[in-house]
Protein backbone atom coordinates (compact mmCIF):
# COMPACT_ATOMS: atom_id res chain seq x y z
CA UNK A 1 0.00 0.00 0.00
CA UNK A 2 1.19 3.52 -0.74
CA UNK A 3 0.93 6.11 2.01
CA UNK A 4 0.92 9.86 1.62
CA UNK A 5 3.20 12.03 3.78
CA UNK A 6 4.04 15.73 3.94
CA UNK A 7 7.75 16.56 4.02
CA UNK A 8 9.62 19.72 3.05
CA UNK A 9 6.31 21.38 2.12
CA UNK A 10 5.71 18.67 -0.51
CA UNK A 11 3.51 15.62 -0.70
CA UNK A 12 5.41 12.35 -0.99
CA UNK A 13 4.11 8.84 -1.59
CA UNK A 14 5.84 6.05 0.31
CA UNK A 15 5.82 2.34 -0.45
CA UNK A 16 4.90 0.67 2.84
CA UNK A 17 6.77 -2.50 1.88
CA UNK A 18 10.26 -1.07 1.25
CA UNK A 19 10.01 2.60 2.27
CA UNK A 20 10.95 4.07 -1.11
CA UNK A 21 9.50 7.58 -1.58
CA UNK A 22 8.07 9.10 -4.75
CA UNK A 23 6.84 12.60 -5.59
CA UNK A 24 4.26 11.19 -8.01
CA UNK A 25 1.45 8.90 -6.85
CA UNK A 26 1.27 7.06 -10.20
CA UNK A 27 4.98 6.22 -9.99
CA UNK A 28 4.51 4.95 -6.45
CA UNK A 29 1.57 2.78 -7.51
CA UNK A 30 3.57 1.28 -10.40
CA UNK A 31 6.51 0.60 -8.10
CA UNK A 32 4.27 -1.10 -5.54
CA UNK A 33 3.01 -3.54 -8.17
CA UNK A 34 6.59 -4.78 -8.70
CA UNK A 35 8.01 -4.28 -5.20
CA UNK A 36 9.62 -7.36 -3.66
CA UNK A 37 9.53 -5.77 -0.15
CA UNK A 38 13.30 -5.50 0.26
CA UNK A 39 15.31 -2.40 0.88
CA UNK A 40 16.31 -0.67 -2.38
CA UNK A 41 19.93 -1.15 -3.39
CA UNK A 42 20.28 2.50 -4.40
CA UNK A 43 20.06 5.77 -2.50
CA UNK A 44 16.65 7.27 -2.02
Amino acid sequence: MVTQVQRDEMTWYTCEDCGLMFDNEDDADRHEERCDATEPTYLQ
